[in-house]
């Protein structure tokens, strides 16, 4: 475990020291920096094409509790490497390369670690991605089953998401994200339908970026229908020196009992 929490830290010196180095004329020529991070609601910009983007969760924190149990779950060095393609293109690979859990129930504790599963992504933009309006992408995902220890959705899984952003007035943006997906039963045994939707208000205050969001997520389990929801509020800073650089976290907070009643994260996101 020391060995992997190791690797993550240099990792994310490499990223911090690489980002120092930069050039404001660099980024000049590329659109603005756009990380998919941080929030649960997915932006429709595409990465341009021939340019790399790692966008690393350092430490997420998340809390469940119901009826005296409570759930701990730690991922560290999560990250989500997106590759541009062409000018309305890109592919993304997530996974996350420790997860701890601690899971107390009756009064014992079990502890897990292991690694999560891998996501796949392509996504492609359906409206102009260099417009200042309204911007609308469709992203296919498919989940490989590669967790350990019972650690992700114990199958593989897809689903695709429809991400959607509107200007508003006074520098607001709002971000829209409806996701279709076929989720693994509970039992192992078989997979269900599950619909989810993100929905975000941001505004930059200089180069600070303040959102608030409303998340909901709803699966016809046949063992039991679920019904997630949070209210999350996220910050952005991207310095002035360093355009290519991102810095962010966030907490969010459970809107019921089947939701962690508290997530917080800290991220950064670098452009190649």
């Amino acid at each position: 475990m020391d060995h992997r929490l190791k690797a993550v830290g240099l990792a994310a010196t490499a990223l911090l020291l690489g980002a120092a180095q930069a050039r404001a004329e660099d980024a000049a020529q590329l659109r603005p920096l756009c990380a998919d991070r941080p929030g649960k609601a997915t932006p429709p910009c595409i990465l341009d094409a021939g340019h790399l983007q790692l966008e690393v969760g350092l430490v997420d924190y998340s809390q469940l509790k119901d009826a005296g149990d409570r759930d701990r779950t730690w991922a560290i060095g999560g990250f989500e490497l997106r590759a541009g393609l062409t000018r309305r293109a890109e592919v993304e690979l997530e996974w996350t390369p420790l997860i701890l859990d601690r899971d107390r129930q009756a009064g014992t504790t079990r502890r897990t670690s292991g690694v999560g599963d891998l996501v796949l992504g392509f996504r492609t933009a359906l409206t102009d991605p260099d417009t200042q309006g309204l911007m609308v992408s469709v992203e296919p995902f498919v989940t490989a089953p590669t967790a350990t220890n019972g650690l992700g959705a114990g199958g593989w899984t897809g689903g695709v998401i429809l991400p959607i952003q509107a200007p508003l007035p006074d520098q607001l943006s709002l971000t829209v994200t409806p996701q279709l997906a076929v989720a693994r039963d509970a039992d192992g045994h078989g997979d269900h339908a599950a619909a989810s939707a993100a929905a975000s208000l941001s505004r930059p205050f200089g180069p600070t970026t303040l959102a608030a969001e409303l998340w909901g997520l709803a699966g016809d389990d046949p063992q039991g229908r679920t019904y997630q929801a949070s209210f999350d509020l996220s910050c952005a800073w991207t310095p002035k020196a360093a355009p290519n650089l991102q810095l962010d976290g966030g907490v969010n907070a459970g809107l019921n009992r089947r939701t962690p009643g508290v997530e917080t994260y800290v991220g950064v996101s670098r452009r190649f």
